[in-house]
């Protein structure tokens, strides 16, 4: 299975921070907010790594990582997003890294608790199609909400003002090489962008969505509350760790 990281983008939400450096750049307690998804695809024995950026602080990506040496990689990969366009949009410059294979794509700024090594070997052997993590949040209207019938996903409703569960789709997706063809067949949404959201719908709709549910924590740190949140739960779950040791 490769994985793909999408990193780019500009980051306003976070301004000034993001004047000077990408957002995933920024420091969650103790290292580069890049480093966690990096290390959660290593975990989970992905190896073939490629991560999509942009913007004027890309090749900081190149100082930073080089190769991958440090989360035990002999190479990672990179590509350069120009503008943006959507979660969609930025994942189809994977199309020539995934090379028909399977694929576990993760948004640069979500952090986890625990491992993604079990929701990884299960879309493995389900083999085609596509898998979501979902996780139950109180504030499930920042984010896609899964409107789940039994073991199976009706809808994802892109931050809606009522919604239909308290279940967020969390920024980690699973894909066949099929979800190129999806993306072509996208028209941008009012935001001028190609949503990641319409993507997933497009599963359902031919039936070949599942999901499974994130245990431990999960947070994005896409915005100055949840960077701190992010932080502080690194920190917590660094603590534990150095007292039980």
């Amino acid at each position: 299975m490769k994985g793909i990281i999408l990193a780019g983008g500009l980051g306003t939400r976070m301004y000034p921070l993001t004047k000077v450096t990408n957002k995933h750049l920024l420091p969650v307690y103790d290292r580069p907010m890049i480093y966690y998804p990096i290390e959660m695809l290593v975990e989970a024995g992905i190896r073939d790594i490629l991560l999509v950026t942009g913007g004027n602080n890309a090749g900081d990506f190149l100082r930073l990582l080089g190769n991958g040496k440090e989360f035990g990689l002999e190479h990672i990969n990179y590509t350069y997003q120009q503008g943006e366009g959507g979660i969609a949009a930025a994942l189809t410059l994977a199309e020539f890294f995934a090379d028909n294979h399977l694929m576990c794509v993760i948004l640069g700024d979500n952090i986890i608790e625990g491992s993604i090594t079990a929701y990884v070997q299960n879309f493995e052997a389900q083999g085609k199609g596509a898998k979501i993590l979902l996780k139950e949040v109180e504030d499930p209207q920042r984010f896609g909400v899964a409107e789940l019938n039994g073991p199976r996903i009706a809808s994802i409703e892109e931050k809606p003002a009522v919604p239909k569960s308290r279940y967020a789709v969390t920024g980690i997706y699973m894909y066949d090489p099929s979800v190129f063809d999806i993306i072509r067949t996208l028209t941008p949404s009012s935001r001028g962008e190609l949503e990641i959201t319409d993507v997933n719908n497009a599963y359902i709709a031919r039936g070949e969505m599942t999901y499974d549910l994130l245990e431990g924590w999960w947070t994005d740190a896409g915005t100055f509350e949840s960077l701190q949140k992010a932080t502080n739960l690194v920190a917590e779950r660094r603590l534990r760790k150095a007292a039980r040791a």
